[in-house]
């Protein structure tokens, strides 16, 4: 993929609630959806997801994790810990792609994880806004249990946009 427009980078963080181990296919967030805030220059603009990056603060974690991505705030579950409902038939609309992370690695630091075009990810995936916003919401699922959470973990996604 040749960058030719201007490359924006969108980080959002969330303090996880979970005191419990997550199942497979759990949502990961704080009870709302993630939003990736002014990734276009002017509302219903559009452009490419190249790359994104997943961070965990506890060490160690090594789960495969999924974004599912939208142009306005889904309606599918976003509460920490629960049930992934994602892709509902009511956010069809809304619906932009999916990034799947290749596996979660840390050497002794943050657990991380980056896709591109050259994993397996479904990248880039075009995209254009449909909405009056300048933001894309995401649910942040784990596709593998994961037993080693700690309490008031962060995790930080971070999303690699080239503008149109």
């Amino acid at each position: 993929l040749l960058v030719t427009g201007k490359l924006i980078k969108s980080r959002t963080s969330k303090i996880l609630t979970a005191t419990t181990d997550y199942a497979a296919e759990d949502v990961m967030s704080d009870g709302s959806a993630w939003e990736f805030k002014n990734v276009v220059a002017q509302v219903s603009g559009g452009g490419y997801i190249v790359a994104a990056r997943a961070m965990c603060s506890t060490t160690a974690l090594a789960p495969t994790l999924t974004l599912y991505l939208f142009d306005a705030s889904p309606t599918s579950a976003v509460t920490d810990n629960t049930a992934n409902t994602a892709l509902l038939a009511a956010d069809l609309g809304k619906y932009l792609g999916k990034i799947d992370f290749p596996v979660l690695e840390d050497l002794g630091g943050y657990s991380e994880s980056l896709a591109t075009p050259s994993t397996y990810g479904n990248l880039p995936i075009p995209f254009v806004l449909n909405t009056n916003s300048r933001s894309i919401y995401g649910v942040l699922v784990t596709r593998l249990a994961i037993t080693g959470e700690a309490a008031s973990m962060t995790m930080t996604v971070e999303l690699f946009i080239e503008a149109a």
